[in-house]
């Protein structure tokens, strides 16, 4: 779980931590928990760690990875990269000096783009002050909701460079979202067993609202059965704007 990727926003995932726990409605059909029950099956070493079955579950306890700190060294070409597509690094059990062990790397790694994504928000603006925050890092906040837009207020407290939005899985409108200072948004619907549909009205709002406001949107997909079910077009078009601070962006991932 620590190179290539299928999500078409990135282009590598990188999990210094592993694990979680359900906070918010966006996490009822969270893929990283089924993805982990599956991989502890297979005996990856980082997913034999059970969680509590009440908010976790088989293989997604929440673990810190020192082993993993030098991956990104080890990467020649410029890539983008999303930090913890299984775990959130602000979850409360990480201890405030591996989340600065993290960002050193990051930091020390400047060809490529690290994009980080938070359900965590305030712990995010309450700690933000004692972190490096290099210009290529993104931090980003996930809003599947009107009641999750407090988050957003907290990324903009933050000094990240580039501060975007996950609106996946899109779960209702967002008719009271400001994109002041927010410089990239992400939506998507839901997928896997017992998907939520996403109205269509919710997603064209999210887009019209960008367009507005001259934000970069990233339309993922429509969910279904699969992330692939519905498609990814939005009114005739594929959506895949993204901010273009990166130089992983100009140069293609070739090892």
């Amino acid at each position: 779980m620590a190179d290539r990727s299928s999500i078409e926003w990135t282009q590598a995932t990188w999990n210094p931590t592993t694990g979680c726990d359900r906070i918010s409605t966006g996490c009822d059909n969270c893929y990283a928990l089924s993805l982990a029950k599956r991989l502890k099956a297979m005996g990856v070493a980082k997913y034999q760690r059970d969680g509590d079955p009440r908010t976790s579950g088989p293989g997604f306890d929440l673990t810190t990875h020192s082993d993993s700190l030098s991956t990104p060294y080890r990467w020649r070409a410029p890539r983008l990269v999303f930090v913890n597509s299984m775990s959130d690094l602000f979850h409360a059990r990480v201890p405030r000096s591996f989340i600065r062990q993290v960002f050193d790397v990051m930091a020390d790694t400047p060809q490529h783009t690290y994009q980080i994504l938070t359900k965590r928000s305030r712990r995010l603006r309450l700690i933000a002050d004692e972190l490096p925050w290099p210009s290529n890092v993104w931090m980003g906040v996930s809003v599947e909701n009107s009641q999750a837009l407090t988050r957003v207020d907290d990324l903009r407290a933050t000094p990240a460079a580039v501060k975007f939005l996950s609106c996946e899985p899109l779960l209702g409108p967002l008719e009271a979202l400001d994109l002041t200072g927010i410089d990239w948004v992400i939506a998507g619907g839901e997928s896997g067993p017992g998907h939520r549909p996403m109205d269509p009205r919710w997603a064209r709002a999210l887009r019209d609202d960008c367009l507005a406001a001259s934000v970069p949107f990233f339309f993922k997909q429509w969910g279904g059965r699969t992330p692939k079910t519905g498609g990814r077009d939005l009114d005739g078009r594929t959506w895949n704007d993204i901010p273009t601070t990166s130089p992983a962006q100009r140069t293609p991932v070739t090892d």
